[in-house]
């Protein structure tokens, strides 16, 4: 009698094992927008747990549930859809645009704050500073206007290499150059050396590191903001400058 309960219940056993495998499946499919176009890194996550995946280039994401599951689609600056799992193994869902959100942008660049308001270390040089030496080269123009501010010619020359440190040096290994940004383009220091200083409008140097980290781990070292001068648009004016 014992044995025959125990087979009894081995073969229960199995069969719950068996149809809870066979309730689980892969899902697959595509994540488009309103146009049909692919979202890539779209996330799809099983509603109520931890357990998800994200969308490819193409769109496509792959995922393991359960039929009576619910899947959750979402993208940045769209709204998240929800759909269950049922008897196909492929769900594609087109995602449409939340109008609850305006469009944010979040940059470093164009930021104009009261000298008051500036909760980081900076410093801005006008033009005016950088042309009094006469110095055609705009890094060594810097020279004593910055403080902390160690500038070294790798080579000889006008437009020599040169090695700008601002935050001193943080590693022995590494680079400790502060990085260059020329109107929001991120450039390097050939470039930088090759402007006229008459043409720069100001050189705005930030040394703290809430500041820097505007422009990620590549400003860990200082970021030197070069804005370029621009026409007004109000009046028209001539500048002449002789030696």
């Amino acid at each position: 009698m014992k044995t025959k309960f125990s087979g009894i219940l081995t073969l229960l056993l199995a069969f719950v094992v068996q149809f809870t495998f066979a309730q689980e499946k892969t899902i697959s499919g595509t994540v488009s927008d309103e146009n049909g176009l692919p979202l890539p890194t779209a996330t799809v996550i099983i509603k109520g747990t931890t357990t998800g995946t994200s969308t490819d280039f193409d769109g496509n994401y792959s995922i393991t549930a359960n039929e009576g599951d619910v899947l959750d689609f979402s993208y940045v600056g769209y709204a998240t859809q929800s759909q269950p799992v049922g008897a196909s193994n492929s769900i594609d869902v087109t995602l449409q645009p939340d109008n609850t959100l305006d469009e944010v942008v979040v940059t470093a660049l164009g930021i104009k704050r009261k000298k008051d308001e500036i909760t980081t270390v900076y410093q801005e040089v006008k033009t005016e500073e950088l042309v009094k030496a006469n110095n055609p080269n705009v890094v060594n123009g810097l020279a004593g206007k910055v403080s902390g501010l160690t500038i070294t010619q790798n080579t000889n020359g006008v437009s020599g290499g040169t090695r700008v440190v601002l935050r001193g040096n943080r590693t022995i290994s590494g680079n400790n150059t502060a990085l260059v940004v020329i109107d929001g383009t991120i450039s390097d220091y050939n470039f930088f050396n090759a402007i006229d200083p008459n043409q720069i409008e100001s050189v705005n140097v930030i040394k703290g590191a809430a500041g820097s980290a505007l422009y990620g781990s590549q400003g860990s070292n200082g970021v030197i903001v070069v804005t370029t001068k621009k026409g007004s648009g109000e009046k028209m004016t001539v500048e002449v400058f002789s030696s």
